[in-house]
């Protein structure tokens, strides 16, 4: 069992990491358009991962409560959502398609921030996986592998092209190969670090599964809603990150209920 959490927990940094490489291959800076797709599928795997693979088990696991049964999930989305409002405010950050800085006032370079903006935004992914592997550990949480497992490679789909996102435009701004491979790996680094700890935190405290659940799907809404929205409708031509938010979401959905 050990040896499938941590599968589970590195599958979302190998996504990542398996994007950034697309510095050794492609050329030329990832095109407006193609960001702005990008950003739709990600939001649209988010969205879907946070109602099939999180709130629902939720509110599942809460079915004693009877008519009450929404209350822990509502808190813990609460929860989640002051979280990362919490970390937008406190942590210096710069949104791929914009030039304006977010957070406190600091000195960091351009590409410290972006790099930051990409971690901030793969925290609550970890928290997501950790916590769902921690339900299949505890085994009260009516959570299968393969639900985990479908968590684990929507959101390391979604990883694979925010680590393009991340190496090409360094590499443009003069950077070698290398190191903007190294910088957009590490963007999601955090990770497994995050979902090991929430797998930690929610083996001691196994009740508090349904809060945990609903956390990470709180925390992953105020990402989509707050940058990934707005990146994928930006400019001209919004729809085509409204057609690949689309797909991202059936295609999670889909992962979900087929290998759930």
């Amino acid at each position: 069992m050990i040896s499938t959490v941590l599968a589970g927990l590195l599958i979302p940094f190998i996504g990542t990491a398996a994007g950034s490489a697309c510095v050794f291959f492609l050329r030329n800076e990832i095109k407006a358009s193609v960001q702005k797709a990008l950003s739709g599928f990600a939001a649209g795997v988010m969205v879907a991962a946070s109602i099939w693979s999180l709130i629902v088990p939720a509110i599942e696991q809460s079915a004693d409560k009877g008519r009450f049964a929404f209350a822990p999930a509502f808190a813990g989305f609460w929860m989640g959502i002051l979280f990362l409002l919490l970390l937008d405010h406190v942590i210096p950050h710069l949104h791929a398609l914009t030039n304006e800085s977010e957070g406190p006032k600091s000195n960091l370079t351009r590409t410290a921030m972006l790099v930051l903006a990409v971690t901030l935004h793969n925290i609550p992914e970890g928290m997501a996986v950790g916590v769902v592997y921690a339900g299949l550990v505890s085994g009260s949480a009516n959570i299968t592998a393969g639900a985990a497992l479908a968590l684990a490679l929507g959101i390391a789909i979604q990883n694979f092209p925010e680590g393009a996102i991340i190496s090409m435009p360094l590499y443009a701004e003069g950077r070698n190969k290398g190191r903007s491979f190294l910088l957009g790996a590490l963007s999601g680094a955090v990770e497994p670090v995050f979902g090991g700890m929430t797998v930690l935190i929610a083996g001691l405290v196994v009740p508090a599964m349904p809060y945990l659940l609903s956390f990470a799907a709180g925390a992953m809404m105020y990402v989509v809603v707050e940058e990934l929205i707005p990146e994928m409708s930006a400019g001209e031509h919004s729809n085509i990150g409204v057609v690949a938010f689309a797909v991202g979401f059936s295609l999670m959905m889909a992962l979900d209920v087929a290998l759930g």
